[in-house]
Order: structure tokens, then C-alpha cells, then sequence
């Protein structure tokens, strides 16, 4: 799938409205191959995406879990760590 969609569930601080729509843009963008759409299409694009973000945000506030909420910044530092290991940037 798409590498720039991230998890957003079990945050703390859950993950925002626009944190959502972004995601819910990155799906719609993937799936039709539009950065934008023409303006045919327009229409039909932004409803996808406004429909995926609603329905994104009942998933995740129907989600429960026994774990820990994640820590954005720890989170954060592993996909950097991830991304280093993958593209042979990191530090020797």
C-alpha cells in the first residue's frame, strides 16, 4: 500500500481530524492514481475522501486495546531508524 498512509490508532494523543483526512487523501490519491483530480472528477474525489475520512474515524473510535498508547516521538525516531537501515543513510 502506500507508504505515506501511517498508522493513527492508539496514540496518546489520539490522532487528529486532520490527521485522519490526510490519510483518508493519501488512500483516495493511491487508488485513483490523481495527485488532483480533473475537474470532472472533482467532485466524486473529494465526496471519496470525505466519506473514507468519516468512515476511518468511526474504525478507530470503535478500536479498542489492552496495549499502551504509542508515543508519537518514539514512533517517530524508529520509522527514522527504519528509513536509515533501508536506504544506507545511517551514521558509521
Amino acid at each position: 500500500m502506500c507508504r505515506n498512509i501511517r498508522t493513527l490508532f492508539n496514540f496518546d494523543p489520539p490522532a487528529t481530524e486532520e490527521e485522519v483526512r490526510a490519510a483518508a487523501l493519501q488512500y483516495v490519491r493511491k487508488v485513483t492514481g490523481f495527485t488532483a483530480p480533473s475537474k470532472a472528477n472533482e467532485e466524486a474525489f473529494h465526496r471519496a475522501v470525505e466519506e473514507i475520512a468519516f468512515a476511518s474515524q468511526r474504525l478507530l473510535d470503535a478500536l479498542v486495546t489492552q496495549a499502551e498508547p504509542k508515543n508519537r516521538e518514539v514512533e517517530a525516531e524508529r520509522a527514522r531508524a527504519r528509513s536509515a537501515k533501508r536506504f544506507g543513510t545511517a551514521e558509521r
